[in-house]
């Protein structure tokens, strides 16, 4: 195979195929050079003029390295790996580097196992971190219990094994905590990823010298600026809860930094979103149009992302590297004219090619709810309640004191303040929090789904109890996924069997049957600037600042406590 790959880069040999007349992008020079990509075996042999078995014509188009998502959770698309990775390969994404704490939080490390497995054989190269931070604080009930550094060891040989996944407990990481330090230990020879929202000064530098590797929770160009700085690579992140692209590459441009330390990744994406925005040519698009050079922002899609991660040979048009490549005719579009990977072209009938057949059946069987009732959902009226306001476009929140609307000392929900409530669903303590919740704004009816972040207990919000009790019932009923209940009456509802998380119906399915869900919900009065389900997923996770509500009440990030009652 090599020498033939090396009688194909000399001419003597056709290559298998050709892609001719391009303008290629060389991410070593940083310039578009014309000529000819050859392929042999899977690999470019050269770029240059050359002759091939088969043989495209790009004339007038571009080719630049296939597109790698840096941070993704697999999860939060509610599809399976192999779904998904046929679903972002149309985008042009031909490698990602997933951390699987959503399931693993579910399923312990039978969760991990069944990623490596289920992406074996995939249309993506699929690369995974171990999760870190399982549960994401002491305070989280799930249904793994907790991971320590002794259970990760056994793992770090596997071939697509990165490092470690993004240390959101980020407080253990600053206050040197035992555990954290052990786990930190074990991996310091890979890549250990960040997770550490709005600290500053000499907590960056400690953070860093941790030996934390990136961040992607930069919400201001300010931050932003302050991490990278301190030696942080910087993974900019556009998802469909938050959307950072355009604030941090416009400030970065003004700033004139160097992007070297700077890649893209979608953390947590919505099959719609995909489908209507695009994935990390999504995040080409958005940079280019604030300011980013071109070039640079392609590199950000590829080049620096496999070399923050050494992935071997990829993220570059260039012989000996992997035949990853997208066919562009607009860069500023960033719209894939044609896919191809490893050398295959990316057709429908490519994709069918790759099948897989669970094999634990108890990915199927998560969501144990103990007794619930209306009496469970109370919630009494203060002459001041905390209060959890959602911000805009973002997975913050803030705490506030206010007054709330009641009737006889018991909250009563209206537009501008709904009821927010997580159950614990592992069978582990039947636990119900309850809150109200500022700026969602839904009205005549509930929402409610397993997808709670991180530990994916239900969360439900709704202006009427009946309604959320009926959504949560539904849930446990179906074994996990998407509910939304009007009059006592389920309005429509979305299947997450796989470990209350994931479906198992093809990708197509799961995305049009949630847009429609998304619509549904909307039409309820849920506010702009928040989605529907993504924005709630996170109101539960407790490493995000400021406040939070978890089955045991609500919890104050900054300070890590819970709040009186």
């Amino acid at each position: 195979m090599r020498k033939r790959r090396i009688q194909v880069a000399k001419g003597e040999t056709p290559a298998d195929l050709v892609l001719k007349n391009a303008k290629v992008l060389n991410v070593f020079t940083e310039e578009f050079i014309d000529g000819d990509v050859a392929v042999a075996d899977g690999v470019i042999a050269g770029v240059g003029s050359y002759e091939g078995v088969r043989e495209i014509d790009c004339t007038g188009k571009y080719i630049v390295p296939g597109f790698i998502d840096a941070h993704v959770h697999i999860e939060s698309s509610m599809v399976t790996p192999l779904e998904f990775a046929r679903f972002i390969v149309r985008k042009g994404t031909t490698a990602i580097v997933a951390d699987p704490h959503e399931i693993v939080n579910v399923c312990g490390m039978s969760g991990l196992e069944y990623i490596l497995d289920a992406s074996e054989r995939s249309p993506v190269d699929t690369y995974v971190m171990i999760p870190s931070s399982v549960p994401a604080t002491d305070v989280d009930i799930n249904g793994a219990g907790k991971i320590l550094a002794e259970d990760m060891l056994p793992y770090k040989r596997h071939p697509r094994i990165l490092g470690l996944g993004e240390m959101m407990r980020f407080v253990d990481v600053l206050n040197g905590h035992e555990e954290t330090l052990r786990k930190l230990d074990a991996f310091e020879d890979m890549a250990i990823d960040g997770h550490a929202p709005g600290i500053q000064g000499k907590e960056v530098q400690a953070y860093r010298v941790s030996g934390v590797m990136d961040e992607h929770e930069c919400a201001t160009a300010e931050e932003g600026l302050e991490k990278l700085r301190a030696g942080l690579k910087i993974l900019v992140r556009e998802g469909s809860g938050a959307r950072n692209v355009e604030t941090l590459m416009k400030g970065f441009a003004e700033a004139g930094v160097s992007l070297g330390n700077c890649m893209f990744c979608t953390d947590d994406k919505h099959l719609e979103d995909i489908e209507k925005e695009g994935h990390i040519n999504a995040c080409i698009r958005k940079a280019v149009a604030v300011g980013t050079p071109i070039i640079q922002a392609y590199k950000m899609a590829s080049w620096y992302a496999a070399v923050a991660y050494r992935l071997k040979d990829m993220g570059a048009v260039a012989a000996g590297y992997a035949a990853d490549m997208v066919v562009l005719e607009d860069l500023e579009k960033a719209e894939p004219d044609l896919v191809i990977k490893g050398g295959n072209v990316v057709t429908d009938k490519w994709l069918e090619s790759f099948t897989y057949e669970l094999q634990n059946k108890s990915l199927l069987e998560t969501v144990k709810i103990r007794d619930l009732s209306l009496k469970s959902l109370y919630l009494e009226k203060k002459e001041k309640n905390d209060v959890l306001e959602l911000v805009p476009h973002q997975l913050l929140t803030r705490h506030l004191k206010e007054e709330i609307p009641g009737k006889e000392g018991v909250f009563q929900p209206d537009g501008k303040y709904s009821k927010l409530v997580v159950v614990e669903r592992h069978g582990r303590n039947g636990k119900v929090g309850v809150c109200p919740m500022k700026g969602y704004g839904i009205r005549g009816g509930a929402v409610a789904t397993t997808v709670s972040h991180d530990s994916h207990n239900i969360i439900a919000a709704g202006d009427n109890d009946e309604d959320i009790l009926c959504a949560v019932r539904e849930l446990e009923k179906m074994q996990g996924g998407y509910v939304i209940t009007s009059g006592g009456k389920i309005v429509d509802e979305l299947p997450l069997t796989l470990g209350g998380l994931m479906s198992v119906e093809p990708a197509k399915v799961v995305q049009e049957k949630t847009s429609k869900m998304v619509e549904k919900a909307r039409a309820m009065g849920i506010s702009e600037g928040v989605d529907p389900f993504t924005t709630l997923s996170f109101m539960a996770l407790t490493v995000i600042p400021e406040i939070r509500l978890t089955e045991a009440g609500m919890f104050d990030v900054n300070k890590m406590c819970f709040l009186e009652a």
